[in-house]
C-alpha cells in the first residue's frame, strides 16, 4: 500500500542557506525569464525535498506561492492542480486499509500464509516474505512491516528460547547426566548420541546461527515490505505519483492503470522475491537444499517452538467474523475493477470504483440484521465498518500535500517551457545505446532514493526523463517504468526508507549488515527489471514503437534559450 512515511532526517543546514545555493545555481540560467523562474522554483523546492529541512507536505506548498509571483501561473490555475483524481483514489483505498487493519485481516491473512509453508527456517523466513509482500500491496510498506515484525520477533525468540534449551541438554549430556531428553511444555524431544556435537566447540557457531536466524528473519521484512509495495498501483506513493503525472502529461494514452501495472510488475516482484530469499539465506543462514527439501524428516526443537506461537497467535483472533467477509469481499471488488470499468472509457476510472467502495465502509453495519424465532428484526446499535475518525487516522495528508506540489510543479514546467529546454539539452544522450541510457537512469534515481525520500525523488526526476524521452524519439514508457520501478530500491541503509528503520529499531542489525545484504538486492533488483523492460514489457506496451499519444519533438530549440 502506500508509503504514508518517510525517512527520518535530522539536517543542521538552515533553510536559509538552501535559497542562497539553489540561487546559484540558477544563475547559470538567463534572467527574467519564465524558463529560469520556474527552474528557480524547481531547484529551491527540489533542495527542500532532499535535505527534509521542512516536512515534506510544507516544502510542497512553495510552488502554491512562488508561480504566481513570478507570474508562471496564476493563483487558480496552481491551486487546481494540487487535487486531482488522485486524491479520490487516495482515499478510496485508505477506506479500505482503515477497514483491514481495524478487523485485522492483514494478520489473519499473514498468520495462515506462514502456517502453509511450514516452520523450517528457510521455509519459515519465505513464508514471512510472502505474506509482508501480500500486505504491503494494499497496506502501507511501513504499516506491513510494523504489523508482521512482532510476529517475527517472537518466533525468532521462541526459535532462540529451543535452541538454548537445547545447548543446555548437549552440556549437561557431554558432563555426563543422564538426561534422557528435553522437556519442551510437557512433551519430550529425544536425542541421539550421534547427532549431538561436542558442547565448547561448537558455541561460537551456535551463537553465529542465532546471530544469523535473527538477521535473515528482520532483513526478509524489510525487504519484502518494499517489494510488495510497488507490485499495485496503490502499493506505494511513487506508482500512485508516476500514474498520476503521466497521464496527465499524456492524457491520450489511457494505458497505466490498476491492472495493467499489476501485469507488468508482478513478475518483477516474485523473481526479485524468489532471489532476495536465496541471497538472504545464503548469507546468514546457509543455503542446504538437502535439508530443506527432505521428506519425513521429524521436526527439530526449534521448529516445533516456532509451529506453537504461529498457532498461538492465530487462535487468539478467535473465529472469522461478519466484518471479516465484508472487507474481504471489498478488497476482491477494489482489485478487479479495472475491468468493470471498460464501458465507462473516458469517464470512469480506478478512482471512481475505489471512492465507491470507500463510501460503503461508511454505510455497511459491524453487524448484520438478525431476526427471532418468530421473524422480528432484533433491534441493535449501529455502527458502521469503520467511522471518521478512524479514516482520519490512517489518511496520510502530507502524501496528498507532497503528491499535489508535484503536480504544480510538473504543469509549471509545461507552463513555462522548461521541459522542453530541457528535453532539447539532452537529445545528444541519443547516440548511446537504448539499454544503456535505461541502466544509467536506474543506478542514478536508485542512488539518489537511497538518501532521499522516495516520493520526493520519483517528483524530481519526471519532468527531467519525460522530455529526454521524447527528444530522443523513444516511448516514454520504455524509460519512465524503470526509473518508477528503481524508485523504490532503498534497501542499503536504515534511513533509507521506515521499513528498514522499524526492523533495524529491534537491535538485531548493525548498518553494514543491511548495507551488505541491501548491496546485493539493488544488484539483483536492477537486473531483473533491465531484463523485464527488455523481455515481457516490451510487447505489452508496444515498447518499441514510438506513440502517437507522445508529442512530437523538434530537433531544432524553439524555446528561445
Amino acid at each position: 500500500m502506500i508509503d504514508y512515511a518517510f525517512k527520518p532526517r535530522h539536517s543542521k543546514i538552515k533553510s536559509g542557506r538552501f535559497l542562497i545555493f539553489s540561487h546559484t545555481l540558477v544563475t547559470f540560467l538567463p534572467p527574467y525569464t519564465s524558463h529560469s523562474e520556474c527552474a528557480y522554483t524547481l531547484f529551491v523546492v527540489a533542495i527542500f525535498w532532499l535535505t527534509e529541512a521542512l516536512p515534506l507536505g510544507v516544502s510542497a506548498l512553495i510552488p502554491a506561492f512562488m508561480f504566481p509571483l513570478f507570474g508562471i501561473m496564476s493563483s487558480k490555475q496552481v491551486a487546481s492542480a494540487y487535487f486531482k483524481d488522485f486524491h479520490l483514489l487516495l482515499i478510496g483505498v485508505i477506506c479500505l486499509a482503515a477497514s483491514i487493519e481495524k478487523w485485522k485481516l492483514h494478520k489473519r491473512v499473514a498468520l495462515r500464509m506462514v502456517m502453509l509453508v511450514g516452520v523450517n527456517p528457510a521455509w519459515l523466513t519465505l513464508g514471512f516474505m510472502v505474506s509482508c509482500s501480500f500486505l504491503s500491496m494494499w497496506l502501507s510498506n511501513t504499516s506491513a512491516a510494523a504489523m508482521v515484525m512482532p510476529i517475527v520477533e517472537a518466533v525468532a525468540q521462541q526459535i532462540i528460547t529451543a535452541e538454548s534449551e537445547v545447548d543446555a541438554l548437549e552440556m549437561s549430556y557431554s558432563n555426563g547426566s543422564t538426561n534422557p531428553g528435553l522437556e519442551l511444555d510437557g512433551r519430550h524431544i529425544e536425542w541421539k548420541e550421534k547427532n549431538l556435537p561436542p558442547a565448547e566447540t561448537g558455541r561460537k557457531s551456535r551463537e553465529d546461527k542465532y546471530n544469523g536466524i535473527f538477521k535473515a528473519m528482520c532483513l526478509c521484512i524489510a525487504y519484502s515490505a518494499t517489494i510488495g509495495g510497488w507490485t499495485t498501483l496503490t502499493g506505494t506513493s511513487t506508482n500512485l505519483i508516476f500514474a498520476e503525472q503521466f497521464n496527465t502529461r499524456y492524457p491520450d494514452c489511457q494505458c497505466i492503470n490498476f491492472g495493467s501495472w499489476f501485469v507488468l510488475s508482478i513478475p518483477i516482484t516474485v523473481i526479485i522475491l524468489l532471489l532476495s530469499w536465496i541471497w538472504l539465506q545464503w548469507l546468514f543462514l546457509g543455503f542446504d537444499f538437502k535439508s530443506m527439501f527432505k521428506c519425513g524428516k521429524e521436526k527439530s526443537a526449534r521448529e516445533k517452538a516456532s509451529a506453537r506461537v504461529i498457532q498461538e497467535e492465530y487462535n487468539k483472533l478467535g473465529p472469522i467474523r461478519y466484518t471479516f467477509h465484508i472487507t474481504f469481499l471489498c478488497f476482491l471488488f477494489l482489485c478487479y475493477s479495472c475491468q468493470l470499468l471498460s464501458r465507462y472509457k473516458g469517464f470512469a476510472t480506478d478512482s471512481t470504483t475505489a471512492l465507491v467502495i470507500g463510501l460503503l465502509f461508511f454505510i455497511i453495519p459491524t453487524k448484520p440484521l438478525s431476526r427471532t424465532s418468530n421473524g422480528e428484526n432484533t433491534g441493535f446499535g449501529y455502527t458502521p465498518l469503520i467511522t471518521w475518525k478512524e479514516f482520519q487516522s490512517c489518511m496520510p495528508w502530507e502524501i496528498a500535500f507532497l503528491v499535489g506540489g508535484g503536480f504544480a510543479l510538473a504543469e509549471g514546467c509545461e507552463v513555462s517551457n522548461l521541459s522542453a529546454w530541457v528535453g532539447s539539452k539532452l537529445t545528444p544522450l541519443g547516440s548511446l545505446p537504448l539499454w544503456l541510457i535505461i541502466l544509467i537512469s536506474c543506478i542514478i534515481v536508485t542512488s539518489v532514493t537511497e538518501v532521499a525520500s522516495n516520493a520526493a525523488t520519483i517528483t524530481i526526476f519526471l519532468p527531467i526523463l519525460s522530455p529526454l524521452a521524447e527528444a530522443i524519439h523513444v516511448n516514454p514508457l520504455f524509460i519512465l517504468i524503470p526509473a518508477t520501478l528503481c524508485t523504490s530500491f532503498a534497501f542499503l541503509l536504515p534511513v533509507s526508507n521506515p521499513s528498514n528503520a522499524i526492523v533495524f529499531s529491534y537491535g538485531h542489525l548493525s548498518v553494514m549488515d543491511m548495507v551488505k545484504a541491501g548491496l546485493g538486492i539493488n544488484i539483483i533488483s536492477v537486473a531483473v527489471v533491465m531484463l523485464g523492460i527488455m523481455t515481457w514489457m516490451v510487447p505489452l506496451f508496444d515498447l518499441y514503437t514510438y506513440p502517437s499519444w507522445a508529442p512530437i519533438i523538434s530537433s531544432t530549440n524553439n524555446t528561445g534559450l
